[in-house]
């Protein structure tokens, strides 16, 4: 919790009146969250936000803990902004940054000016002093649109990895008693290790050695279709049954053909998985 220095009424209209301090080029919905445990510190800054962005705004949450942060970063889809009391009743945020990094933009906000060295040193964008003003909210925006667009034209002019289409398989050879058969790369589900043995499972429930680990696997399916869940199992999107979210972030899945043990995808892979899930390598 944090004792901001009251805001005079003098200043407060200035700023209120002026149509000065507006983010420009917004041409999206910006979807932030707040973590703030101070009722009037969160309204106000909601209250900024809107008059910055011309109401081209979003806020996903308002969260008052470490805890329920914790919880609602690890469940939810990634913000556009993460803007993080530093004192809070539960902790303070090097605490919760400790336990999980958002993949976005944070920005600081604190009574006290002591912490900005720490601040910086987790990766935040900007750390504004209460009572915030518009004038630092619009610079801290403004960092934050340059940030994005040089790190999207570095993406987009950067050689990035492509499907190296060679290695890809569209049939294996599979051998079962004294049989041989070909096996489309369509027809399996999904891959798994048991007993130092490789095994595919097709979409019709057949279960064939497979001549390859699945390190090597990997390799030759395709990434847009198949993911590696963890060291046992990789699987065919199709082959998703259902999902459910787990603790810590965590993944359940149920296949189909079915499986007889759990399938948990790791709070480390998480965040890949659901990019994959939405066509993103």
């Amino acid at each position: 919790m944090d004792i901001a220095t009251p805001v005079s009424l003098q200043e407060e209209a200035s700023f209120q009146s002026s149509d000065t301090y507006v983010l420009e080029d917004l041409d999206y919905t910006l979807k932030v969250i707040i973590i703030e445990d101070e009722l009037p510190a969160y309204k106000r800054l909601s209250k900024l936000l809107q008059e910055v962005t011309r109401d081209k705004i979003e806020i996903l949450t308002h969260l008052d803990s470490i805890e329920a942060s914790l919880i609602w970063l690890q469940n939810n889809p990634t913000p556009h902004v993460v803007f993080l009391d530093i004192h809070l009743a539960d902790g303070s945020a090097f605490d919760l940054l400790k336990k999980v990094k958002p993949d976005c933009p944070i920005i600081f906000t604190t009574a006290y000016d002591q912490y900005a060295l720490e601040a910086f040193k987790t990766d935040g964008l900007d750390y504004l002093l209460k009572p915030i003003k518009k004038e630092d909210l619009l610079l801290a925006l403004q960092k934050r649109n340059r940030f994005t667009k040089l790190f999207s034209q570095k993406e987009t002019t950067e050689e990035t990895p492509k499907v190296n289409t060679q290695t890809l398989k569209k049939r294996f050879i599979v051998r079962f008693g004294e049989h041989i058969k070909t096996l489309d790369v369509e027809e399996i589900a999904y891959c798994f290790s048991s007993h130092k043995a490789t095994c595919a499972c097709t979409f019709a429930g057949q279960v064939y050695p497979i001549d390859y680990n699945l390190d090597a696997l990997e390799q030759m399916l395709n990434p847009m279709d198949y993911f590696r869940v963890n060291r046992q199992f990789i699987t065919h999107i199709r082959a998703i049954k259902e999902m459910k979210t787990y603790s810590k972030g965590r993944v359940f899945l149920a296949l189909q053909p079915a499986i007889d043990e759990s399938l948990i995808v790791s709070s480390e892979k998480s965040a890949k998985f659901k990019k994959w899930l939405g066509g993103e390598l």
